[in-house]
């Protein structure tokens, strides 16, 4: 780095802006008044006047500016005398600053000499800023010419102690070794708050001395030995170590602010209240502070749909053009989520206007998304066909970029503003195309390139839900018949998404014939799906060879259910048969058995089947039992004990049905079923009924309680039936526990 570029670096730097304070709200004495009677000094005239009354600092430096450079005599003259003018604050620094600027891009000011007494003499006369805008000034000559009258100020103990501080801060910013070698002289001054303030502005740009006189004196020679580029490196590498630290700072207590806003935000319990807190920050000077705000609506707003009170919508339209790249940023995303708000117009002025990459984009996508909403039925408000086409163009735009996100996103305000009914067909036609083209373009592009899936994802959903979606299926179809070659799965899953959307049937058909077991699990089970929703006989086959897949099990059962649901009754005895074979490679769990069967039972049913009902009841109600469902079975189990010929039958579906009632547990089921055979006869030891109690009171369902089964049982009131009687006093004594049975919990059967 070159000492010029280091001299320009440190300058600007260390130059700051100066705070405008004074209003000159009143004209000063004439200033070597020109003639009016030319233009040019005319011309003259109004930027005289510019600067001493100009409304706003910006048009008082312009003015200072324009007169700086010009080779006028009067113009200077006018500069000159406005830097000794004491009731006039403003244009002085306004003066200053035309100066500073002149330096800052190279423009070149003739005779710049005459300015430095006008200058050094604002350092007695001027207020705080005028100081500060004269010490910044003086950096565009060399030390030499300001070293004289700027040390003799600083040493002066004649002049006040203002005035030789004042001289010390300009010191203080020189570039150059001597102006530090002054301010070490000056910590021996008499005066303790001179030696004092030179001693701290030594110390703001990082030179300290040591303490005892030989080891100062060693600092001294040092500095005096570094060459002008050394020492202005060395007080670059100072500030820029400062600045981080204060950086540094500035985060800890801007998070430690942050956090504390959050937790006041996250204890208000209220939506209401807390988008009032929300609105109150997002209207803050500090752009870190808007960025929260609009974090935080942001986070809450995810997958909601909330109504947004108009105040807020208003805060936000204006947050767009915010001067902060991180606030317009946010609004974008914040807006993308908000389509309901009428954003429109604002969004494509600043999209127009806008610099920042990055923004322009989270702009268009909002944009699109805000035109779409007004395109549907429900919209609250209409926009212009106008901002419609310029949105469009701008999305055509992004469409034709290299960059594969641009792209994408201009792919995807297109699909949106063709969802609705945005634009005549052969309009409509021509953004098709552009889709097309830019597909292609992308084709041979390496394969970490998702642009070609994602733009044939979009193209898919316009074959999908968009009003011209006859037209794009037109359109597209070759493109995804195409793309089903492709070796990225994403690009394959896009096409078979496309060709499902323009027809399912004949798609099924296609993608049967080489996609069955294609790589990507997402088109297998894409397929799958598809043949459960259109499918025939014909796709059983290649399901019931996917059951044996752990992974697409389930899927493939579900899919073949809906076939056989669709399919007439050969259908289902056939694989019935298949099921139930040996050999056959498919094993249907108890669910899926049911399932099945079930299906099988109201196509019985439809068709009259009465043996094919009858031997598909009796498998449910097995299934019901192995299961679990005691309520099915126990259903079944009745249907079937009614349908029963013969009292052989009836008798071994009492036994099933009983001991069903009993594992549900259904304890006033099981005690009505044994009313009803004691009701006939006594019940001996070797009855079915009392074989399948005994078994169930020795081993009964887990967590059951044998004792309520008892309680139950007991309770029945029958004519005398003494095997009955004996038989439930044996069990009393065998499972209830002797407390209950003696504290007469367990009826005596004796007892009327």
């Amino acid at each position: 780095m070159s000492i010029r570029q280091l001299y320009i670096t440190l300058i600007l730097l260390l130059a700051t802006g100066c705070q405008q304070t004074i209003a000159a709200d009143k004209l000063v004495a004439p200033i070597n008044e020109p003639s009016a009677e030319n233009p040019a000094d005319k011309q003259l005239e109004i930027n005289k006047d510019a600067l001493l009354k100009g409304s706003s600092e910006q048009i008082r430096i312009d003015a200072a500016t324009v007169m700086l450079l010009s080779d006028q005599q009067a113009a200077r003259n006018i500069l000159l005398d406005t830097l000794k003018q004491t009731e006039n604050g403003a244009a002085r620094i306004a003066v200053c600053k035309a100066l500073i600027g002149a330096k800052a891009t190279h423009k070149p000011v003739a005779d710049k000499e005459d300015f430095i007494q006008p200058i050094l003499d604002i350092f007695v006369s001027g207020g705080a800023a005028e100081v500060k805008a004269a010490g910044e000034a003086t950096l565009i000559f060399k030390y030499e010419q300001i070293s004289k009258p700027l040390e003799k100020m600083a040493i002066d103990s004649s002049l006040s102690n203002k005035i030789r501080l004042n001289a010390i801060e300009t010191l203080k910013i020189q570039p150059d070794v001597r102006a530090m070698l002054k301010l070490i002289d000056l910590l021996n001054d008499p005066d303790k708050e001179i030696a004092s303030e030179s001693e701290e502005a030594l110390k703001s740009i990082g030179i300290t001395l040591s303490k005892d006189t030989a080891g100062r004196r060693k600092n001294i020679e040092r500095l005096k030995h570094k060459n002008r580029n050394e020492f202005l490196t060395d007080r670059l590498v100072y500030q820029e170590t400062r600045l981080r630290e204060f950086e540094a700072e500035l985060n800890v207590w801007q998070e430690l602010y942050l956090s504390a806003l959050n937790n006041i935000y996250d204890n208000i319990k209220s939506d209401e209240e807390k988008g009032k807190f929300l609105d109150v920050y997002l209207g803050s000077s500090k752009p870190a502070v808007k960025t929260w705000a609009l974090d935080k609506d942001y986070q809450d707003r995810i997958g909601t749909a909330s109504k947004l009170p108009a105040e807020f919508g208003d805060i936000l339209i204006n947050l767009i053009s915010d001067p902060d790249k991180n606030v317009r940023l946010k609004t974008a995303k914040m807006l993308s989520l908000m389509s309901q708000l009428n954003s429109a117009q604002k969004l494509l002025e600043q999209i127009e206007v806008e610099q920042d990459e990055q923004v322009r984009t989270e702009l268009l996508v909002a944009l699109g998304g805000v035109c779409h909403y007004a395109a549907s039925p429900n919209a609250e408000f209409k926009i212009q066909p106008e901002i419609k086409n310029k949105t469009l163009k701008w999305a055509a735009k992004y469409l034709a970029e290299e960059d594969p996100q641009k792209a994408q996103k201009g792919a995807e305000v297109i699909m949106k503003l063709l969802e609705q009914n945005s634009l005549p067909t052969a309009e409509a036609d021509k953004y098709l195309d552009l889709l097309v083209e830019r597909y292609n373009r992308q084709k041979n592009a390496a394969e970490t390139n998702t642009l070609g899936g994602e733009l044939l994802s979009i193209m898919a959903g316009l074959c999908a839900q968009s009003v011209y979606k006859t037209d794009a299926g037109k359109v597209f179809k070759p493109l995804f018949e195409e793309a089903l070659l492709s070796e990225t799965d994403l690009v394959r899953e896009a096409a078979a998404d496309g060709l499902i959307y323009i027809d399912k049937a004949a798609a099924l058909k296609q993608l049967r014939k080489t996609m069955v077991n294609d790589n990507s699990a997402i088109i297998r089970k894409k397929l799958t799906e598809l043949a459960g929703e259109v499918g025939g006989q014909e796709d059983l086959t290649w399901l019931g060879e996917k059951m044996g897949t752990p992974n697409e099990n389930e899927a493939a059962w579900q899919a073949m259910l809906k076939i056989f649901r669709r399919s007439d009754a050969g259908v289902l005895e056939q694989w019935l048969a298949k099921f139930d074979s040996q050999d056959s490679p498919v094993k249907l769990s108890n669910e899926q058995w049911i399932d099945f069967l079930e299906t099988t039972e109201k196509k019985a049913g439809v068709e009259n089947n009465a043996e094919a009902l009858k031997t598909t009841r009796e498998r449910l109600a097995q299934l019901y039992r192995k299961s679990g469902r005691f309520e099915q079975a126990a259903a079944y189990l009745g249907a079937m004990r009614q349908a029963a010929k013969t009292p052989e039958e009836k008798e071994e579906i009492l036994g099933d049905l009983l001991e069903v009632y009993l594992k549900w547990p259904n304890f006033p089921l099981a005690a009505q079923l044994i009313t009803n055979r004691l009701l006939v006869k006594d019940l001996e030891p070797n009855d079915i009924a009392i074989q399948t109690i005994n078994d169930y009171l020795k081993e009964p369902s887990a967590g059951a309680d044998p004792n309520a089964a008892i309680k139950a049982l007991s309770k029945i009131e029958v004519p005398q039936r003494p095997e009955w009687d004996k038989q439930i006093r044996q069990w009393v004594q065998q499972f209830v526990p002797a407390a209950t049975h003696r504290g007469g919990h367990a009826k005596d059967p004796n007892q009327k």
